[in-house]
């Protein structure tokens, strides 16, 4: 009975979100307060039912009850136990229940964590994140039935994906599905102003913090799974422009552009409208791409669903949330207004100038992901967009981000004086023209590009460091007195610095070698020997593998250590796969993968010396950690004075009550750096 407890549980979820997405949100309109504290228990419910659903889903994986389709189909008998876990949302019904749980999830904690927010704006908002719920949870109960029964049962499982079974794709899923969702909130409080009419510098402080949040989970996800590709594909490349890929990296781009708008409204006052449209596009751009993956357009290792039926309803469902939103925002966007008025050399200036080159990368990214789609829709013949389109076009638009990444925390709000502004940029500019000239001839090799990698890393480290300084001027301590928000902003720019090290370093002087080895064969690669002793058999719980015996030593001298890359078949599927050996260091990976037997008895082996690959990954887990740090300033634990039932007018005729304003909610706190 476990299964149908699972899916009654989705029922009750789905017949509560009805509800959330009607009452709340009608009661603010009215000015009922019973129906708007309606939103809190009815989410924190929703939420609860949701995770006895996968609950569910999850005992039946580990008791591996082959009577449910969704077990038989991804696990096997012999899958060790986490893995079984992970299975429940390795495939494409499991997965879209981790969606739902993520998303009720976000909403009990807008819940639990809203109190000090006015009243009318928590029910809206939770109210939105309902209606949301209702659109998932029919895709999961009419085309998607995790809980669906398979009778006779079937003896064993099909078994999970052998690409899947890998510990970063037990955890990569669930922190990339907390960002894809989370922009959720985002998009709420954007429509809940809508719906109120309420723009002002407590609207952004409110939403900021859950928008930041979300965004530091898709940076997690992001890394990890470019990370997993790095090391479980075998073909030693970290980012390869693969459709699913993009889908992930489009709201990463527009959500960055939505985090510095949200500053600048929520400081300024100014682009109100910019920030609500930026907010309604994130989360449009998190349901594109689960159409992409879920919709059957797309081959490739990360995408899940081949049903089109699946994909005309998540596209049904876009074009009602898209369209809606965009709708209510054609009706109040006379109401948004104008404010924060600035000159053309300003802080705010350079943060527009940053979001418009965020936006048109990301339509660029957008152009190149849906056009061959789009053209093989139509039967005008395939084509295919890689590296070569995206290099030429994303590296170009995203360099001058970079470089006012630098000015803008130097620029004063409204206005900038351009000579003092010119002095402070004067040293940071000088040092870094000398290490882009002087590192890449220390590294051993120049190239324009290697140069202009350098150019950009070193801009946004002593840039930083010139902010620092400027912070620092009262003395040690005025510095450590900063708010969180500022460290956050200091440690996400040093994170994109370090991952433009990572990614120059690796793309100007990493080597590869794909050779034929016979036993006692060696190879010189970066430095290091490789001499293959040959291979060995090793049994797995539910594979067999021939294991590669490498013995590496530096040619210099240093201590000797081997590397066993291997050739697993696993037994259910027979399918073969790829495991590299990866020896890390602080500014080296040495990788190695083992290919096939040929007829002669020796081995195609890969060979790759990849210098500061790893800060790839780290600049990723700085930036979120900046994030982090944003998300605990103090600010947002500043009360704000809730929306009492007599604070609200009664409506005039025909009219709609509105909460009656008050200073501490219309105030303009303090923002954060930006």
């Amino acid at each position: 009975m476990i299964p149908e407890i699972g899916q009654f549980a989705l029922v009750l979820a789905l017949f509560i979100g009805v509800a959330l997405a009607v009452l709340p949100i009608v009661g603010a309109a009215r000015g009922d307060v019973a129906w708007m504290s309606f939103a809190r228990p009815a989410t924190q419910a929703q939420f609860l039912f949701v995770a006895l659903g996968f609950g569910c889903l999850v005992v039946s994986f580990i008791n591996n009850d082959f009577s449910v389709v969704n077990v038989a189909s991804n696990s096997n008998s012999a899958l060790p136990l986490h893995y079984r876990i992970a299975a429940s949302w390795g495939s494409h019904e499991g997965s879209m229940v981790l969606w739902v749980l993520m998303l009720t999830g976000w909403g009990c904690a807008v819940s639990l964590l809203s109190r000090r927010l006015p009243l009318a704006m928590v029910a809206r908002v939770l109210g939105v994140l309902g209606a949301l719920s209702i659109g998932f949870l029919l895709f999961v109960l009419l085309t998607s039935n995790p809980f669906e029964r398979l009778l006779p049962p079937a003896p064993d499982g099909r078994d999970l994906n052998p690409l899947l079974q890998d510990p970063g794709m037990v955890i990569h899923p669930p922190m990339l599905y907390m960002g894809y969702v989370g922009f959720a909130v985002a998009f709420a409080f954007a429509v809940a102003a809508l719906l109120a009419g309420r723009f002002d510098a407590a609207w952004a402080r409110w939403s900021r913090p859950w928008t930041t949040a979300a965004w530091v989970f898709l940076t997690i996800g992001i890394a990890l799974g470019s990370w997993w590709a790095y090391y479980e594909l075998g073909w030693g490349g970290w980012w390869f422009w693969d459709p699913v890929e993009n889908a992930s990296f489009m709201p990463w781009i527009a959500g960055t552009a939505l985090i510095h708008s949200l500053a600048v409204a929520e400081k300024r006052g100014a682009f109100k409208a910019w920030t609500v449209l930026l907010a309604i596009s994130t989360f449009s751009l998190s349901l594109l791409g689960t159409f992409l993956v879920r919709s059957g357009v797309l081959t490739s290792v990360h995408a899940f669903a081949t049903d089109p039926a699946r994909g005309s309803f998540i596209l049904l469902f876009l074009g009602i949330v898209i369209g809606g939103s965009l709708a209510l925002f054609g009706w109040r966007a006379s109401q948004v207004g104008f404010a924060g008025r600035f000159d053309r050399v300003s802080r705010e200036s350079l943060l527009l100038g940053n979001n418009v080159l965020l936006v048109a990368a990301t339509g660029a990214v957008m152009l190149g992901t849906l056009y061959p789609l789009a053209l093989d829709a139509l039967n005008l013949g395939k084509i295919s967009v890689g590296p070569p389109y995206f290099d030429a076009v994303f590296v170009p638009l995203m360099a001058p981000v970079v470089l006012l990444m630098g000015i803008g925390p130097l620029a004063r709000w409204k206005s900038a004086p351009i000579p003092e502004l010119a002095a402070r940029l004067k040293w940071p500019a000088l040092a870094s023209v000398v290490a882009a000239l002087a590192l890449p001839v220390a590294a051993g090799r120049f190239s324009p590009m290697i140069a202009f990698g350098m150019l950009l890393a070193a801009w946004v480290f002593t840039s930083t460091a010139v902010v620092l300084l400027q912070r620092a001027r009262g003395g040690a301590g005025q510095l450590l007195r900063q708010p969180r928000s500022f460290w956050g902003m200091v440690l996400a720019h040093v994170g994109v610095g370090i991952f433009i090290v990572g990614v120059t370093m690796v793309r100007g002087y990493e080597t590869e070698h794909d050779v034929k080895m016979a036993v006692g064969d060696s190879l010189s690669v970066g430095g290091y020997r490789f001499t293959f002793n040959g291979v060995s058999e090793r049994q797995g719980a539910n594979f067999q593998a021939v294991r590669g015996n490498i013995g590496v030593q530096r040619e210099d001298g240093g201590a000797a250590f081997t590397m066993h890359p291997e050739k697993r078949v696993y037994r259910v599927q027979s399918m073969p796969m790829t495991e590299a050996a990866i020896h890390r260091g602080f500014t080296r990976d040495l990788y190695v993968s083992l290919g096939e037997m040929l007829d002669d008895r020796t081995w195609t082996v890969r060979v790759y010396h990849k210098p500061f690959v790893n800060w790839i990954w780290g600049g990723c887990f700085v930036m979120a950690l900046g994030g982090l740090l944003a998300v605990a300033d103090r600010r947002y634990r500043v009360a704000v004075k809730p929306v009492a039932e007599a604070e609200i007018t009664p409506p005039a005729a025909g009219g709609t009550p509105q909460p009656l304003p008050h200073p501490q909610a219309h105030a303009q706190p303090q923002a954060p750096a930006a």
